[in-house]
């Protein structure tokens, strides 16, 4: 449906704030100076204007709120910053995000003239969008805007750019008749929701019925989809085992029967061992990328596989689909459900009962690191004491390289509404992305998993988090290095020579709980695993800023990923 309000004349400053309130947006997120009387204009229009570090933590953050949300995220440089943004944007991207960036570019008038601070970026946001155009004239706001939400929330969703002529967007800084037409479903993902043919879903089914030891793999698509409860439901109605991909984690508990956990590299064990002795593999909104099979090893090539995905190209991609389902996860599903009618697979016993001692297998593999009581800390038992403390509904929002493993694989989600939100790929993401989803989730407890290397890229924000009332709960894990890197420098030097590799991925030693205090936010610092859930609980509570110091072991190194051959490293 369309809703159309005729404004006779308007600035183009002004206009651009009134269709991004008019699309939903609670949260502007910005490096001055950009469309300064748009954020003035924003006054009374109930949009929260966060001005950041940095461009990056700019895009961080609309991503954060958009994977929050459900709703395209928007952030906003001048154009000296547009390369910082568009190498913010590069997660969005990989984590199909929709993100609006709205930046200045070169005038007309001034090209190839030495403007002040002039480099022609546009071309950068070639590859870390889904959508790159110029608004060089006023009159192209109206669709531009449009066209900019709708490629953001269709199909699979992604990040947007409009450079807009002039350092500060001086091209529109005038007036003109523009009418403001809002196309209401472009105001979330997913805007469409197209079924599947009926005769792909009655062949769907069979192949599910035919295969013995059939499995599950949900990814990122089910859960902007909202598809988990459908996910569950089939997985009940068939008996067949769910894993999923790091961006669909709490799809299903990790206490339900059917559960074997994240597949990939970062990972379960169990849940590659269960991928990997399935004789039919149905991934549903999961792009069958590098890291949620092993670098493709994991299921093996050559394995059946059926796949539903929004995005058609992504089917048959990596693997040939037996069975393809194009459309969007929820629907789909249910018309399985629809068709399959009410009855259990009876005939699935013994594959319920293999996975499920792949499982307890993992756990009893595990369990010394995750009870430990070592001093300095295993990573394992700091997930142990979060997994029991994070409430119903509670966000996880977590960083890459080792933190994305250890919040992947450790920590447990038990309670309804527990999700986690991860790094697609660039370290230093999970703090700012923590604060963007929290934005958009003010009601819900949210707190961030990352390492000292990757909360030193935007230690910054602790600023921003303070001033504006982001009350996150960030967990350092603390060890003073780069720890996922140590292994690699010690094979380099054919031993385990710790001082003499130290330079090239040790910190000094820092206490984060202080350095949270000097930015006006919490600080706790924790030390013995036992202080650890009190800590979390009181962090929780606190309502405000909290940054928990968590003081591990450099040496406490993440398994190695099954595959079946010897393991790869991570």
């Amino acid at each position: 449906m369309l809703r159309g309000s005729a404004v006779p004349r308007t600035s183009g400053p002004r206009f651009i704030a009134e269709a991004i309130r008019a699309y939903g947006a609670t949260h502007v997120f910005f490096v001055p100076q950009m469309l300064l009387e748009t954020l003035t204009g924003m006054e009374g229009m109930g949009i929260r204007r966060v001005m950041t570090h940095g461009e990056k933590a700019a895009a961080y953050m609309a991503d954060g709120y958009a994977r929050a949300t459900g709703r395209p995220g928007i952030c906003m440089a001048q154009h000296v910053g547009s390369s910082n943004l568009a190498a913010g944007l590069k997660d969005a991207y990989l984590a199909c995000s929709p993100v609006i960036a709205l930046t200045g570019g070169p005038a007309p008038l001034a090209r190839h003239r030495h403007a002040y601070q002039e480099l022609e970026d546009f071309t950068q946001f070639e590859h870390t969008t889904k959508f790159n155009a110029h608004v060089d004239h006023i009159a192209r706001l109206p669709d531009m805007l449009r066209q900019a939400f709708r490629e953001a929330t269709t199909g699979a969703p992604g990040p947007v750019h409009l450079q807009i002529g002039g350092h500060h967007a001086e091209s529109i800084m005038t007036e003109a008749e523009l009418e403001l037409v809002v196309e209401d479903r472009y105001r979330q993902v997913p805007p469409f929701r197209p079924a599947a043919d009926d005769s792909l879903v009655r062949e769907a089914l069979r192949a599910l019925d035919a295969a013995e030891r059939p499995i599950i793999v949900a990814g990122g698509g089910v859960a902007w989809s909202g598809a988990q409860a459908e996910v569950v439901a089939l997985a009940e109605r068939l008996s067949v085992p769910v894993a999923t991909s790091l961006n669909a984690k709490g799809t299903i508990l990790d206490t339900h029967p059917l559960a074997v956990g994240v597949v990939g590299t970062y990972s379960r064990a169990c849940a590659n061992r269960a991928v990997g002795e399935a004789d039919l593999v149905f991934y549903i909104g999961s792009h069958t990328g590098s890291q949620v099979t092993a670098r493709w090893q994991v299921p093996r090539p050559g394995t059946p596989v059926m796949q539903l995905d929004i995005d058609v190209r992504e089917i048959g991609r990596n693997y040939p689909a037996q069975v393809a389902l194009p459309g969007d996860a929820r629907t789909v599903l249910r018309q399985l459900l629809d068709a399959a009618g009410p009855g259990k697979s009876t005939k699935r016993g013994p594959w319920r009962s293999r996975t499920q001692a792949l499982v307890e297998e993992w756990r009893s593999a595990v369990a010394a690191s995750v009870n430990s009581d070592a001093v300095p800390m295993r990573p394992e038992r700091v997930c142990r004491e979060l997994s029991r403390a994070l409430p119903e509904g509670a966000v996880l929002v977590s960083d890459t390289g080792h933190a994305g493993i250890w919040t992947g694989a450790l920590v447990e989600f038990t309670r309804r509404g527990q999700r986690l939100v991860r790094c697609a790929g660039s370290l230093g993401w999970g703090f700012p992305g923590a604060l963007g989803v929290k934005c958009g989730l003010p009601d819900a407890p949210v707190v961030c998993f990352t390492g000292d290397g990757g909360f030193y890229y935007h230690i910054g924000e602790l600023e921003t988090a303070a001033r504006y009332g982001i009350n996150v709960v960030v967990i350092v894990n603390n060890n003073s290095a780069l720890n996922q890197e140590i292994p690699h420098f010690d094979r380099a030097y054919g031993g385990d020579p710790d001082e003499r590799g130290r330079e090239m991925w040790g910190f000094s030693k820092v206490d984060f709980a202080k350095v949270a205090e000097s930015f006006g936010c919490m600080g706790l610092r924790v030390e013995q695993p036992a202080q650890m859930g009190p800590a979390i609980e009181k962090a929780l509570a606190a309502r405000r800023p909290v940054v928990i110091d968590t003081v591990t072991d450099h040496r406490a190194f993440s398994p190695k990923t099954w595959t079946g051959a010897a393991g790869v490293g991570h």
